[in-house]
């Protein structure tokens, strides 16, 4: 069989970092085996489709660097790959179960299908009520699997059904004149009863689940859609997919899924399936939510997401300053073990040592600080002239607020966006980049390293001025001036003879300290204040470079001008 394999997400809002994980564990699965990756869009629940969530979703697989075989974009021999288009395909297999005695109407409406929770639930009250008074721990008679009641909640299942308002308890004809007539209906699975389900998952092994503890899903809603048990399976059958990749919480489904499979008469064609574990919040303690990001800083979706319907805005891991690279990593990392102490991969590699062997069955905690060195890894490894590109040369840096031009630019920093008072050409861009990226854990702290290279200071750190700017110092730093413009410093953008410039001025400027016979901070602490503001920053020599001969004789006049 070939492998084909469906990343199949519900357009109802942002894309959680929990199903792009199981978009690349499909994706690397597929890729390793030389498979096809698709994409379908499961829009079956039309009262929770949020408006551009289809975009969303399709925006943060292309970032990720997952690419699609098979799609609404890509097209493909199996389509269309959006459910709310193959509705028509669904019904007539609805009919079929209706006509095989493996599915049935029920006409029940929502008022009598909350008498019948109730009435159960009272009955359970009185139950436990008779027991304490009796003194006894023996259940209830009629308790326990299969009783309709669940332990004291109401399941329209093999026992309750017959109790209900459907095409078991009604007479063929009254059935026949209701749906003739209008009356809304839904039609729901026939589990048969006290029947052992066995089945096989390619992570946890063999589950088996007694049909008496399942209730009687609705495969077909009363508007006419299906749900997603009924699509789901037709689809996976009808485009020929080989392997269902899914998160844990589809587990409970199985059952269900596989017995359709059974009752439409495609068991021989039936998928393998494997059900990813859960990503867990930092403190290991339940399933990651975007609340648990909101509440300790971090990011829970691929990209920035902006809800139509409230405005509200939520981070993404692109805007807050990841590359795709390092967020894949860090994903990949959740759940699968690669064997070895290893922990930095491009996605080459994953494909090529990727398996679902290695994926854990247990939740696996996400810790933000590791997600953190990861990124800072691949910012490290990135060449100089990459990153600028990325964080504000010709690349695309998404959203990185004022660490940059994201335009075709080759120039690093823009009056109109900044307020700069400079710009920097794309050779010394990438030379700032060289000296900052040491200190980036992720793209958005290029600013935060590097303003200085673009506006001059206009004020200053009191405790350095305090600390740094004595009495003398203002005659000093006008000698520094002197000594600057007598050391053949190019003027900013110069590339003549840059790799001795930094060189020449630290040397010219510690012989002149040396000849004075003055201390090296009494001369580099105002230095740096004057260039920076702060003490911050890569060496001075190397700002000096950088600015030019002009930039940094200004910003020192200017120190002098405001301090002295």
């Amino acid at each position: 069989m070939n492998c084909r394999v469906r990343f199949a997400p519900s357009p109802t809002g942002p894309l959680h970092m929990g199903g792009v994980r199981t978009a690349l564990f499909n994706y690397l699965f597929a890729r390793h085996n030389k498979g096809t990756m698709i994409l379908r869009i499961e829009d079956t629940d039309q009262n929770r489709y949020v408006p551009g969530a289809e975009e969303y979703i399709m925006e943060s697989l292309a970032w990720c660097g997952i690419n699609i075989d098979e799609g609404i974009r890509e097209g493909g021999e199996y389509g269309p790959y959006k459910q709310s288009v193959r509705k028509e395909i669904y019904r007539q297999y609805a009919d079929l179960l209706i006509n095989s005695d493996w599915a049935y109407y029920a006409f029940d409406t929502p008022e009598e299908l909350e008498g019948k929770r109730q009435e159960a639930e009272g009955k359970s009250k009185d139950q436990e009520s008779g027991l304490k008074a009796q003194g006894s721990g023996l259940k209830a008679q009629g308790s326990g699997e299969g009783s309709g009641q669940k332990g004291g909640k109401f399941a329209y299942d093999s026992t309750y059904r017959m109790e209900l308002r459907n095409s078991l308890t009604l007479p063929e004809e009254e059935v026949k004149r209701m749906i003739a007539e209008g009356e809304p209906y839904v039609i729901r699975f026939k589990f048969p009863e006290n029947e052992e389900i066995v089945m096989q998952d390619l992570i946890r092994g063999e589950v088996r689940v007694n049909t008496a503890s399942l209730d009687d899903k609705v495969l077909f809603k009363s508007d006419g859609m299906p749900t997603y048990h009924l699509a789901n399976v037709v689809d996976d059958y009808l485009m020929k997919i080989s392997h269902v990749i899914r998160g844990e919480e589809w587990l409970p489904s199985l059952p269900l899924h596989v017995m359709l499979y059974k009752a439409l008469g495609w068991a021989s064609d039936m998928p393998q399936f494997a059900h990813l574990p859960l990503i867990l919040k930092p403190s290991g303690n339940g399933k990651l939510s975007k609340r648990d990001g909101d509440k300790l800083g971090f990011p829970v979706f691929p990209i920035e997401y902006k809800s139509p319907e409230t405005g509200e805005t939520s981070s993404g891991y692109r805007e807050s300053g990841y590359l795709s690279e390092a967020f894949i990593n860090m994903l990949a990392l959740l759940g699968w073990n690669p064997g070895t102490e290893q922990e930095i991969f491009s996605m080459d590699q994953l494909v090529e040592i990727f398996s679902l062997e290695r994926v854990g069955k247990s939740g696996s905690r996400f810790d933000p600080e590791k997600a953190k060195n990861i990124n800072h890894q691949y910012i490290q490894q990135k060449t100089d002239a990459e990153l600028f590109c990325v964080v504000g040369g010709s690349g695309d840096s998404g959203d990185l607020g004022d660490s940059g031009d994201s335009g075709d630019s080759d120039d690093l920093g823009d009056s109109d966006d900044l307020g700069n008072t400079r710009s920097l050409s794309g050779v010394e861009g990438v030379k700032v980049i060289g000296l900052v990226k040491e200190r980036m854990n992720f793209l958005t702290d290029f600013w935060d390293q590097a303003y200085f290279f673009f506006e001059a200071p206009e004020e200053y750190d009191a405790k350095m001025v305090k600390k740094g700017w004595k009495e003398g110092t203002k005659e000093r730093m006008i000698q520094v001036i002197q000594v600057i413009e007598g050391s053949g410093l190019k003027a900013q953008g110069s590339s003549e003879g840059s790799g001795l410039r930094a060189q020449v001025i630290e040397t010219n400027i510690k012989e002149w300290i040396a000849k004075e016979e003055l201390g090296m901070g009494m001369i580099m602490n105002p230095l740096r204040l004057a260039l920076v503001g702060a003490p911050k920053g890569p060496g001075v020599f190397d700002i000096i470079e950088v600015l030019g001969k002009e930039e940094t004789i200004r910003r020192i006049q200017q120190a002098i001008k405001i301090l002295a």
